[in-house]
């Protein structure tokens, strides 16, 4: 799962991003409101941790903006300013909730996982026909057999799960699990489908990938119309 740091003491903002990275999150940290809010916009992150005193844009007019764009991602508010109005005014910006420093590393992972769960995204496993993915391990497994994934196998069987039988493009893909700013190319994503393809079928999986001109893949269970 991906998470946005939004944090100008950049050495707090690093700070952050080593706890969640040592619990296996990916996050990417900016430090100033306006990189902030181009960033989230992108709509690949499952969480923003959003700081109030930001440069060139303050946490609050970030929050505003992405709720304006209809971006749904949860935002956690982390910041020095604790008083009545200043959390008020950070959940009425968008937040979903509102942390003050300083803070314990314990409290700030609860905080994360509950907005995580409250999305639907901290589960333990993704299941589809008689396949499960299991977020823990990144294997996917069948009845018996399971099979572990390399990181960018895990991301990718994720976001095809997520999305179902809906279809996914592979410039969102390519988006969403090799990062915005990546070299790669939509070739990529073809290879690790095939890669996903061949350990479907080694562990017995129904799940099959398919893949629909110009609209990307979505999942189908084996004879299934």
């Amino acid at each position: 799962m991906r998470i946005l740091v939004v944090e100008d003491e950049r050495r707090l903002a690093d700070s952050i991003a080593a706890l969640l990275e040592g619990k296996g999150f990916s996050v990417d940290a900016v430090y100033d409101g306006e990189a902030g809010a181009q960033y989230a916009a992108l709509g690949v992150y499952d969480l923003v941790i959003l700081d109030v005193m930001l440069p060139k844009l303050d946490g609050f007019g970030v929050a505003r903006e992405l709720r304006r764009k209809h971006v749904a991602t949860p935002i956690l508010m982390l910041t020095a300013r604790s008083a009545l109005e200043d959390r008020v005014a950070g959940l009425d910006s968008g937040a979903d909730y509102y942390l003050t420093k300083p803070f314990d590393a314990r409290e700030l992972f609860a905080c994360v996982n509950a907005l995580l769960r409250r999305q639907g995204a901290q589960v333990d496993e993704l299941t589809f026909g008689n396949t499960a993915l299991d977020l823990a391990s990144a294997s996917l497994l069948c009845g018996e057999h399971a099979i572990r994934l390399s990181a960018k196998e895990f991301e990718l069987m994720r976001q095809l799960l997520l999305a179902g039988e809906r279809n996914v493009s592979k410039e969102t893909l390519l988006t969403r699990v090799w990062g915005y700013d990546s070299e790669a190319v939509e070739n990529h994503v073809e290879v690790y489908v095939g890669f996903l393809r061949k350990k479907l079928a080694a562990i017995g999986s129904d799940v099959k990938i398919e893949a629909i001109r110009r609209l990307g893949y979505h999942l189908e269970v084996k004879g299934c119309d």
